[in-house]
């Protein structure tokens, strides 16, 4: 797509593209300014393309060129999804590489966050700077009892037929209800046309048995993650504890830890105003 005459700098209006890379069809979105090096989104568990936040996509695309994209066997990219974290970070590698890039911003969420890991573990050179939100280190504490926690969440959310993120991402206190109506609103009304196809169950099930796995198995060497990094989360996260976070910035040198009081997984969205500039300045250093 041609960006150059006239960027688009939104999210809800960003075009869907795709290409081909290690055998699968990848869609993805772009806008913001082309040129430079760009800022490539790794989404959370169950999403596609539409769940991205367009209140944190946007502010980074007002100065930057941003990415979203599907893994395999997500939403409308074609194959079946990976059961593993580290094939997973083998496709984003190969999708990065397709769409012609040798240096990369990353900005991940939750399970993107253990892809993004995964991806620098394996191609240290890619990646300049790395934003990690509700997410946690390979090994991490409690990260294998994530299929738990999702599968009770859902059974509440369906039978108060709301959306399982208002339980999982969220407080259950006035404000975090609130927040999470709103983030919602945000994420699944916001666009009307060209959505995405939907996460199907069993790709869903692969990635919780993924997350198993990476919660159980053994812990990379984070000493040797030399990208500047900044850590996000809420300080009551009850899918990827908020310990974790912290133990992320213990074992990684020189990275930068905001925790939001009051809030789940999903604080860095219930926080959006205060967070948004600082992920957005951060990049653009």
């Amino acid at each position: 797509m041609n960006m150059q005459d006239k960027p688009v700098t939104s999210y809800v209006d960003a075009p869907t593209s795709t290409v081909t890379a290690n055998g699968a069809t990848f869609v993805y979105r772009e806008l913001g300014p082309q040129g430079g090096i760009p800022v490539v989104f790794f989404v959370h568990l169950a999403a596609t393309l539409d769940y991205w936040d367009p209140r944190i996509v946007d502010a980074i695309a007002k100065d930057r060129h941003v990415i979203t994209f599907d893994q395999r066997g997500v939403g409308a990219t074609t194959g079946d999804v990976p059961d593993s974290i580290e094939l997973m970070a083998d496709d984003a590698y190969a999708f990065i590489k397709a769409l012609g890039f040798d240096l990369v911003d990353v900005f991940s969420f939750s399970l993107g966050g253990f892809i993004a890991q995964a991806l620098i573990a394996e191609h240290p050179e890619l990646v300049r700077r790395l934003v990690l939100t509700g997410t946690g280190p390979k090994g991490g504490k409690d990260i294998d009892k994530v299929a738990g926690v999702t599968y009770r969440d859902i059974l509440r959310s369906t039978l108060t037929r709301s959306d399982a993120r208002e339980f999982l991402f969220f407080a259950r206190d006035d404000e975090g209800k609130r927040a999470a109506k709103a983030y919602v609103e945000r994420t699944t009304g916001a666009r009307t046309e060209a959505l995405d196809a939907p996460m199907k169950l069993k790709g869903f099930q692969t990635q919780l048995k993924a997350i198993k796995r990476y919660g159980r198995g053994k812990p990379h060497d984070l000493s040797k993650l030399t990208q500047p990094t900044l850590i996000a989360n809420g300080d009551h996260d009850r899918m990827v504890p908020s310990v974790l976070s912290e133990d992320l910035h213990r074992r990684i040198k020189g990275s930068e830890l905001v925790i939001y009081p009051d809030s789940g997984h999903g604080g860095v969205f219930q926080h959006h105003r205060e967070f948004a500039p600082v992920a957005a300045e951060f990049l653009n250093r």
